[in-house]
């Protein structure tokens, strides 16, 4: 038996492959499986390769793998594009419509299976999906009733007769290949999971989850890839819990619209992609000049212009630091899992509130939507924290003064009050002004003013702003990266322990304000550091060699394609930096 398997859907876009993805794995998830799933889609609604790709292992995983063992076809495409990625012996159960072939050079083995005439059979082509889905459950000797029960979920709200007709294909693929085959295949019979109930996501669901549980409750967003999820989530949810989503015309409606509430006092949340979060900077700027809290989420993807709208890439640091002109404070957080982008998404609103700032969650495609196993969610370590946000009686104001709303303090945080509190009233305004929010021109003014937002600064460390595992006093190299790409590091490094690599890693989470403090004692002790990132100029690196120094030992290794790295890259690239 083997302890881990990787299987692969693919065919035209619109065509029910990610559908049969979201039921084989909610089933595979139901046995107590850990699973990892990587999303390769084209830019539009019809038509386009598209594959979906699962990892699945009884222990926990959070990288895709480097190889697949079970390839489902809808067309000969699929097989020309993604059978390079099965190992010897590799198995491809394919639609017997387009008379399958295996590229030469492939040492996999094919079955054709009927899957559209099947489907046809039963009423329809629409059936196919579960056809194949049933084919390839089958090899893998998996008890049917699980995948009948997500079959029950899936389809269960349009009644009991797509429910059995569904059932039926699943039952028909499965009948058919195991005839074909001789029964399941003996070397792709997964060990026993668990058997414990594990959350399943995407890195979207988790940001929208925990915005909800800190306390967001209203959403203006402007649909965009990667980045849509967030705002059919909280379509869903908020209005459960009093909330609402407006979708704007733009992103510049949506992130004025969100500093507007945030002023109001209520917790809001804006999320896009790169090409929203340009449109954004100017009115990120109002936010730092009148300190008013506002989160925002970045799905980072392919650029620049439309780019890649629907592939991996981790382009926009150097645009969420240094994005707005002039000079504001802002805070941006970089989750590196499923979990962190639920606690990440309550610890912002925190931290916007805390320092009257905007807050930035950076994640990447490949961590907003590629689904996967969670560790269980821990309620009680939620804290919610307003900051300065004045809540009793205030003191009576002199005659013609307003309230100090940008009062100079020792840490740069001036008290917070909402509109229409008793002697609470002051000037807001996008140009610099005094302490009571009346523009100012004053040389003096400004550098104290200056100073005092930017002094907010100084204190912020968000929790773990970096997350460090150092076995070795002294490596070799010193891997580092960000949001999605930890785990494939982590895989990596066990391959370079058995080449006698000694390695270190670290994901950084704060990319601003920089923890340099943190970060520089582990960059002093390695002998090389290797930055791996997903854009083409190394802009991580760039950070690092800027905060940090020791611009001679660090190594770009970067990836700039539209793909995720996968184990064995990082792993090859470590080796011929070094």
């Amino acid at each position: 038996m083997i302890s881990q398997l990787s299987w692969k859907i693919g065919g035209q876009q619109g065509e029910g492959v990610e559908s049969t993805d979201r039921i084989f794995s909610t089933a595979l998830n139901r046995l107590g499986y850990y699973l990892y799933g990587y999303r390769h889609f084209s830019s539009r609604i019809k038509g386009g390769h598209t594959n979906n790709k699962i990892r699945i292992s009884t222990k926990a995983i959070r990288a895709i793998s480097d190889d697949l063992d079970i390839l489902v076809a809808f067309d000969q495409e699929t097989i020309d594009l993604n059978s390079h990625e099965l190992r010897k012996g590799g198995v491809i159960v394919a639609d017997a419509k387009f008379n399958p072939t295996v590229p030469e050079g492939i040492d996999a083995r094919l079955f054709p299976v009927p899957i559209t005439s099947i489907a046809e059979e039963l009423g329809t082509s629409l059936f196919k999906n579960m056809v194949a889905s049933g084919a390839s459950w089958a090899l893998l000797g998996l008890p049917l009733e699980v995948f009948n029960k997500a079959v029950e979920e899936e389809f269960g709200r349009k009644g009991p007769a797509i429910v059995e007709k569904n059932v039926e294909a699943v039952r028909r693929g499965a009948e058919f290949v195991l005839e074909l085959a001789g029964g399941s295949l003996a070397d792709f019979q997964l060990e026993p999971s668990d058997g414990q109930a594990k959350l399943f996501m995407i890195g979207n669901d988790a940001i929208g989850l925990g915005a909800v549980v800190g306390g967001c409750r209203f959403m203006p967003a402007y649909p965009i890839t990667p980045a849509s999820e967030i705002m059919e989530y909280l379509v869903k949810t908020l209005p459960k819990f009093g909330g609402t989503v407006i979708q704007t015309e733009d992103e510049i409606a949506a992130v004025t619209m969100a500093i507007g509430a945030n002023y109001g006092g209520v917790r809001t949340l804006t999320a896009s992609a790169g090409p929203g979060l340009s449109l954004m900077m100017e009115a990120i700027g109002l936010a730092g000049m009148t300190e008013t809290p506002v989160v925002i989420v970045d799905t980072q993807r392919g650029g620049p212009s439309t780019g890649l709208p629907t592939k991996q890439e981790q382009s926009d640091i150097n645009a969420m630091i240094y994005g707005t002109h002039g000079e504001i404070p802002k805070i941006v957080i970089a989750p590196s899992t499923v979990e962190e982008c639920f606690y990440d998404a309550i610890e912002a609103f925190n931290l916007a509130e805390k320092f009257q700032c905007p807050v930035i969650i950076v994640t990447d495609l490949q961590l907003s939507l590629g689904k996967q196993t969670a560790e269980n969610l821990e309620l009680d370590k939620i804290k919610i924290d307003r900051g300065a946000l004045q809540t009793g009686e205030l003191p009576q104001l002199e005659e013609n003064k307003l309230f100090k709303r940008y009062e100079f303090t020792e840490d740069g945080v001036s008290p917070r009050v909402l509109p229409g509190m008793k002697n609470g009233i002051h000037h807001v305004t996008g140009v610099e002004h005094d302490q009571e929010g009346r523009p100012s021109e004053s040389p003096i003014n400004r550098k104290k003013m200056m100073d005092k937002r930017l002094k907010k600064l100084e204190s912020v460390r968000i929790t773990n702003p970096i997350h460090i595992d150092a076995p070795h006093e002294e490596p070799d190299v010193l891997i580092v990266g960000m949001s999605s790409i930890g785990g494939t590091i982590d895989e990596a490094r066990e391959r370079l322990t058995k080449d006698g690599i000694k390695s270190n890693h670290m994901t950084v989470r704060q990319l601003f304000p920089f923890p340099t403090e943190l970060v520089a004692p582990y960059v002093e002790k390695a002998k090389t550091v290797v930055i791996v990132e997903n854009n083409a100029t190394g802009q991580l690196a760039d950070q690092l060699k800027l905060r940090v120094g020791h611009a001679n030992k660090v190594k770009n290794f970067l990836k700039y394609d539209g793909t995720p790295f996968l184990p064995s890259e990082i792993h090859t690239g470590c080796k011929e930096l070094l």
